[in-house]
């Protein structure tokens, strides 16, 4: 029975309370009523997800926003109801209006309300999530090189000790392979006397009290050697900051420590390689080893006497030898890292250990230091910050540090109110560099371009290198006025031009290089540092499109055209698998008006755009590459026209012309391709005409020589096609087995008027009959025309005169009437 007006009432209030909560939810709510089918509420997160204001959103059905039918939807909310369904959150990347795409997690449950059920769908952007987590891939894969590749030991272990990764360096340096190693606790190698000391260590940064640690402390081999290392372990920590694993760092410091122990014992341990030096109570030098001469570059003679200052590089204060020695007059020992200075100047770092030798009488006598060089290590992890940020190659900001500086770019622009830009650098015609002259000169050729990108910008402004050759440019604070810093980012792109013009010198070669550059402005956080970047790289397209060798700026423009393409390119795989397209057939003539064959066009028939213009669907099939399929299918249906033919009267004996494409011609299996395509269609090959452009002859002309004679004796005929506009040589023309040579258009459209164009059609007729071979026009549209060509002894014609490419029953109907009523 119906519900009271009351209580109607309640649950409206009851959803309008419901309502007003999700408003202060920052993920889209859409609420729907089960019974009706209806959306009855979506907040503003929903509506800025669908970039739709509410009352358009509100009105769309709940089974169009989720991709489904209506029953299908229907099942999924019962499901829900009765407690079926799968809670599991769902991701996908298309949900915003026109399936942008846009990375959102959906979670559905249902609610019951006064009024009945309603299904509650919320929808969160994990785009920026997404975004990072292909960031931390990229970052781990060269974080893995460094790793495996680094000269030290390293080790990755939970906070128990549990190694989960270990390198090359420390498995060899401990007699393990690294399999064995992993899953190993450090308690398996170290010392017993050392590993409560480290487990301690471990505790306080499972307890959040330190986050780094450094001891000394001994190894034990699986040949059960004695090993000292000098172990430097980090915490990482997790998205919350709190610490999960541990990173370390082990140096092998076994002879560094005999030699310590040495010296201890005997106070002349000089037989080490370790660099040492013995003074007096009063800090002077009574003697060094050799490793200490050679280290520092002094002889004993040079520093004997002298003191220890003799070596200090000026990087340390007086506070910090003060408080060294105040902890050896404590202890009785320091070690530590310092940078001291050799002879030649050079400053250096080293690990420092100064021991007191204790008389008989408690007092010191001498001072023993130990000099350890920790320059390598100090590169290795120079090296691993480089591996990170900078590009190897040209010492460049690598992808990671360009969208870092990126990012505060576009902050530091926003605050300040001045438009910056970004540059999308490619250099022309690279990839030919590197094949002619090998990746040695293209990587010199690619530190010299980034050397002179640098010399044309600020020092606030960035050069990055992004891989291969590609650099991206970051011109920061230009202007307040979007003019102005169009202006500004125009001259210094002009700039870059003009220097990446100069002459590069490579080794004996002189090279000459160009580049396109797409440059788009930028104030404030508007638009993500990806979308800039997509700009650039879109526009720096549009600049080689161009004729390359200059730059363009964004235009929004450009994203339509790129989104159109990849909307025609779908609907031209749709149409290939639906079979939209057809063939029309243009009448091939000889001067008798008595028709020879055809030539086969292929048509696309879209069911929503209606017949679509080859111009516009050839070039995107040879980019794509469905070409080859496409060149199948007209292959295919010309070959089953010609079998249907075959004994029909005036039909018999016509040709078929067939188009193929350099892409098709240099498949490897095109001669096998053909021949099964007419033994299954059963056509005549004397009867199939394949037509060539000049195109195909530009390289690898024996392999298409080869393919040629091949089809030539299964009886298959061939045709030169647009002779004349391209390069091919008369040495090849006169090796291949054509039936015949075809004049361009370009050159019948004028032949009236343009004595040159007359000179090339009587020079093309009597080539073919010097060659033995025949010869047809193209583009015949006047008597006139046809009347030159057949003095100029051309008796084969194709055109408009004749007849436009027909669908196949005009054509039959045209093919029926004798004589062709041409006139």
């Amino acid at each position: 029975m119906p519900r009271s007006n009351k209580s109607k009432k309640r649950s409206e209030e009851e959803l309008q309370r419901f309502a007003a909560a999700m408003e202060a939810i920052d993920d889209g709510i859409f609420i729907v009523d089960r019974a009706s089918m209806r959306l009855i509420h979506v907040n503003d997160a929903a509506c800025r997800f669908r970039n739709q204001v509410r009352e358009e959103l509100i009105a769309i059905e709940p089974w169009v926003l989720a991709g489904m039918s209506r029953a299908e939807l229907e099942e999924t909310y019962d499901a829900l109801i009765t407690g079926h369904s799968d809670a599991t959150p769902l991701e996908t990347q298309r949900f915003g209006k026109d399936e942008a795409a846009v990375w959102v997690e959906i979670r559905r449950h249902a609610q019951l309300l006064q009024d009945g059920w309603t299904i509650v769908i919320m929808v969160r952007d994990i785009s920026a999530r997404k975004l990072a987590e292909a960031a931390l891939h990229a970052s781990e894969v060269r974080f893995r090189n460094v790793f495996e590749k680094a000269y030290t030991g390293l080790a990755i272990a939970d906070l128990s000790g549990t190694l989960l990764e270990a390198n090359e360096c420390l498995a060899h340096l401990l007699g393990y392979t690294r399999q064995e190693l992993v899953g190993m606790n450090i308690g398996h190698f170290t010392h017993p006397d050392d590993l409560a000391a480290e487990r301690a260590f471990l505790e306080e940064i499972q307890a959040g009290k330190r986050d780094v640690y450094r001891m000394e402390k001994r190894y034990l081999s699986r040949q059960g050697d004695l090993l000292w290392v000098d172990l430097l372990v980090t915490a990482v920590p997790d998205e919350h900051g709190k610490p999960f694993e541990t990173i370390g760092l082990i140096l092998d410091i076994t002879d560094r420590k005999r030699a310590e122990t040495e010296l201890r014992i005997a106070a002349t341990a000089f037989d080490s390689d370790t660099a040492m030096l013995v003074t007096d109570a009063d800090g002077h030098i009574l003697k060094i080893n050799k490793a200490m001469a050679e280290s520092s570059g002094y002889s004993a003679d040079e520093v004997v006497g002298r003191t220890p200052k003799l070596f200090q590089s000026g990087r340390h204060g007086e506070d910090f030898y003060r408080d060294m020695w105040e902890t050896i007059r404590r202890t009785g020992r320091w070690q530590g890292e310092v940078w001291d200075r050799r002879k030649c100047g050079e400053v250096y770092p080293k690990w420092l250990t100064i021991s007191a030798v204790v008389g008989t009488d408690g007092g010191v006598t001498n001072y023993i230091g130990s000099h350890y060089d920790i320059s390598e290590q100090k590169k290795a992890e120079e090296k691993i910050e480089a591996l990170a940020f900078f590009d190897q190659l040209t010492g460049l900001p690598n992808r990671t540090l360009l969208l870092d500086r990126l990012k505060q770019a576009m902050t530091s622009s926003g605050r300040s109110g001045r438009y910056s830009a970004l540059l999308f650098v490619d250099l022309d015609n690279f990839k030919t560099l590197n094949d002619t002259l090998g990746h040695v000169i293209g990587d010199a050729f690619l530190t010299l371009v980034a050397q002179r990108l640098k010399s044309c910008v600020r020092e606030v402004d960035t050069v990055a290198r992004l891989g291969g050759d590609d650099f991206v440019i970051i011109l920061s604070s230009l202007s307040a006025s979007e003019a102005e810093a169009a202006v500004s980012t125009e001259a210094i792109a002009e700039n870059i031009l003009a220097s990446l013009n100069l002459p590069y010198q490579l080794n004996e070669a002189i090279h000459h290089g160009t580049a396109s550059i797409g440059a788009t402005l930028f104030k404030g956080t508007r638009i993500s540092s990806e979308d800039l970047m997509k700009q650039a790289d879109l526009t720096m397209y549009k600049a080689k499109a161009a004729g390359r060798n200059t730059c363009h700026f964004f235009d929004p423009a450009m994203e339509i055209a790129v989104r159109e393409r990849a909307a025609l390119e779908k609907d031209f795989r749709t149409a290939l698998d639906d079979q939209q397209f057809l063939l029309h057939y243009q009448a091939q003539v000889t001067s008798g008006q008595r028709m020879i064959g055809a030539e086969v066009l292929v048509r696309w028939q879209h069911p929503q755009r209606g017949m679509i213009s080859p111009a516009d669907f050839i070039p995107l099939a040879e980019e794509t590459g469905l070409i080859l399929p496409l060149g199948h299918w007209v292959l295919e249906a010309a070959c089953k026209q010609l079998a249907k033919w075959a004994g029909q009267g005036e039909f018999d004996a016509l040709t078929i012309a067939v188009n193929v494409s350099v892409r098709q011609f240099r498949q490897v299996d095109f001669v096998a391709e053909v021949l099964s395509v007419l033994k299954s269609t059963g056509a005549n090959p004397s009867r199939l005409k394949l037509e060539l452009t000049e195109s195909l002859l530009v390289d690898n002309v024996e392999n298409i020589i080869e393919k040629m004679f091949a089809l030539k004796a299964k009886g298959i005929g061939f045709s030169l096609d647009d002779f004349g506009t391209g390069y091919s040589s008369l040495s090849y023309l006169k090796r291949l087995p054509l039936d015949q040579l075809k004049i361009d258009q370009s050159f019948v459209r004028d032949v009236l008027i343009d004595p040159n164009d007359a000179a090339i059609a009587r020079t093309i007729v009597a080539l073919a009959d010097s060659l033995g071979l025949g010869v047809i026009a193209e583009g015949v549209e006047t008597a006139a025309q046809r009347d030159f060509l057949e003095a100029a002894g051309c008796h084969a014609y194709q055109g408009y005169f004749f007849g436009r490419p027909l669908a196949l029953d005009d054509f039959e109907l045209l093919a029926s009437r004798v004589p062709m009523p041409i006139q």
